[in-house]
């Protein structure tokens, strides 16, 4: 099985200055937990919704609504991606985009095909694949 089998094709894509608030609003609304940062057409990084929550001021915190919002307006995706990206191609078999996410305790890889992103899969994907080869 290869891994254009499973991904997901057209991922959404955010640039590196987009307010970390407006990206976690996206993850909310999608569903989904990753999103892949361009610029233009070139990968430059992936944010995870653990990484907004780690960037995200604690509960604890004594600033006012009001300067937590304006924080979180300043604060863009390009502070927060991960610029080193684990990546895949659209004709790998599936089972070693498995071993890498699972080797570098990742959710998710882009899937490129040359220098054109072309999907994402995650590690739903392969679970989902993996229960339909169960029957």
């Amino acid at each position: 099985m290869k891994v254009r089998e499973l991904m997901t094709g057209a991922p959404i894509t955010v640039g590196p200055d987009t307010p970390v608030f407006d990206a976690r609003q996206t993850m909310l609304k999608e569903r989904i937990r990753h999103l892949l940062v361009t610029e233009g057409t070139r990968l430059i990084g992936i944010v995870t919704d653990r990484d907004i929550r780690l960037n995200l001021p604690s509960q604890a915190t004594s600033l006012s609504v009001w300067e937590v919002n304006y924080l979180l307006a300043k604060l863009t995706v390009g502070k927060v991606m991960t610029r080193s990206v684990i990546i895949t191609g659209p004709d790998q078999d599936a089972a070693d985009a498995a071993r890498l996410l699972l080797e570098h305790k990742i959710g998710a890889l882009p899937v490129l095909d040359g220098e054109h992103l072309v999907g994402i899969i995650t590690e739903t994907d392969v679970l989902r694949a993996f229960a339909r080869n169960q029957h």
